[in-house]
């Protein structure tokens, strides 16, 4: 039996469904139901947005002060570090992350929001130049309610992610958050409301993405979509926006190059490979999941690479020592190990993977264990498709054109590591990676104040930085005749 029951928060309270229909969310770790949640309906969704309109419009959060928003959206960053032991573990169990891990992405939110804090009071305009008798101004302004769509694979940070930067410019946000791991979300509008940000500002809305999510995307009430998910999903969501010629801003799937040189710091390149290709168990949309080894390293780094993957540790994610938990549910296994059949079949070697962890008391568990494969081509499945697993194709090159070539041939430009001594070499690949971020010598290093963002078909626009000031609001142009020059009519 499910040991809870988790509410959409609209309004400023938790609320049923209105068809009090409800879907179970699973402990990845057991199988086990932990919890019975409220699925959204379009008739829920229109609840939320009508709540997130009349915020904006009665001025209780876009009136206040810039510094008093900032101080408002820090104090949720306060109460959630104070919060962090129970929200971890409330993560662990509903998404299967490692405890540590968990708590971890916590306190990384509530860092998110002491940046976010700090935006408001840098949302600026520009004077141009006239001719005499005439003033022109821009300002920028909330677009008024966003619809946030988040993931499964980070669910606390990235609810957060989805929604801080909204707010912090004066919007009001009406959040879906994935049906995998919708958990720990409520939680997290109980916060925002007990720091002082107005009821109906955030509202939480649970459901799938076919009916809660499209109702959300197609909303006439909701002129700016942000959404973290697959690229598939992405196309969806731009499909529901299309007749609205909404404004959409997408982070998407990616298929990042692991670039290793031979003149690297080979033990680092070993321990960042390593983390890139197996932490949150390869969920992560730039996970490290091809790895292009100069054919001059590949035996010698390959070997112990593959003696080192063997000791993840892959366990219970309660336990203090598990650095790889399940990944997020039963569906999620069944695609994982599709593809490691396909690559078998399509002639790749399996190194590392063939069988499935046991873990002791997680028998129901959607257990995958690290999985490498060598001898992959490019053109592989394997190679070419993002999986959102802990499964590695490696790949061997012998010149950096060659290593270029190989890390552009997906359709994915989300990110891409280098791991080189040699700095001019690090900036003469950079700017010919099609990727929007690229990483040397340090993967997966990101700060809230740096923007964020993918190219090809890993997204459109920018997360986090001042950029997200752009993102979240519109630009209006104001011109004033004050000298009283009159039109020749």
């Amino acid at each position: 039996m499910a040991s809870r029951e988790v509410l959409h928060f609209i309004g400023g309270r938790e609320v049923r469904s209105l068809s009090d229909r409800q879907f179970e969310s699973v402990n990845p770790a057991t199988g086990q139901v932990i919890a019975e949640v409220a699925f959204g309906e379009a008739e829920d969704v229109d609840r939320a947005v009508g709540a997130a309109v009349r915020s904006f419009r009665d001025g209780a959060w876009t009136g206040l002060a810039p510094a008093e928003r900032g101080r408002r959206l820090r104090r949720v960053g306060a109460l959630i570090r104070e919060r962090a032991d129970s929200i971890a573990y409330d993560e662990s169990l509903d998404s299967g992350h490692p405890l540590v891990s968990a708590k971890s992405d916590v306190f990384a939110a509530a860092d998110l929001l002491d940046f976010a804090a700090t935006l408001p009071e840098h949302v600026r305009g520009s004077v141009y130049s006239e001719k005499q008798g005439y003033f022109a101004y821009t300002v920028r302004e909330p677009y008024g309610v966003v619809g946030a769509i988040s993931p499964w694979n980070f669910p606390f940070l990235l609810a957060v992610w989805k929604t801080a930067f909204a707010l912090a410019v004066g919007n009001s946000v009406v959040l879906k958050v994935s049906s995998e791991t919708p958990v720990t979300t409520s939680e997290y509008a109980r916060i925002c409301c007990e720091a002082g940000i107005p009821p109906g500002v955030l509202n939480v809305v649970h459901g799938d993405g076919l009916t809660t999510g499209a109702a959300l995307a197609a909303h006439p009430d909701v002129p700016k979509l942000t959404f973290t998910g697959s690229t598939e999903a992405g196309r969806s969501i731009l499909r529901a926006a299309e007749d609205q010629v909404k404004s959409c801003h997408l982070e998407l799937g990616g298929k990042t190059a692991n670039i290793v040189f031979s003149d690297c710091d080979v033990e680092k390149a070993m321990a960042g490979s390593l983390m890139t290709s197996f932490s949150n168990t390869g969920q992560i949309c730039t996970a490290g999941t091809r790895l292009l080894i100069d054919e001059r390293l590949a035996d010698d780094f390959l070997k112990e690479f593959v003696d080192r993957a063997a000791r993840i540790k892959v366990g219970d994610p309660l336990s203090p020592d598990t650095q790889m938990g399940p990944v997020v549910s039963a569906r999620q296994l069944e695609r994982v190990t599709s593809y490691i059949k396909r690559g078998v079949t399509d002639g790749a070697r399996l190194l590392l993977g063939e069988e499935r962890p046991s873990v002791p008391n997680c028998e129901g568990g959607y257990f995958v264990g690290p999985t490498i494969f060598d001898a992959v081509t490019p053109t592989m499945a394997i190679a070419q498709e993002e999986i959102f697993g802990p499964v590695l194709s490696v790949l061997t090159f012998q010149s950096e054109e060659e290593a270029v070539a190989i890390a552009n041939s997906v359709s994915y430009g989300l990110a891409a590591t280098i791991w080189t001594n040699q700095l001019d070499r690090a900036l003469r690949i950079a700017p010919r990676l099609e990727a929007g971020i690229i990483w040397t010598n340090c993967p997966h290093h990101l700060q809230w104040n740096i923007p964020y963002e993918g190219h090809k078909l890993s997204g459109i626009g920018e997360d986090m930085g001042s950029e997200s000031i752009c993102e979240f609001t519109e630009l209006k142009v104001n011109y004033v005749n004050f000298g009283g020059e009159k039109a020749p009519w």
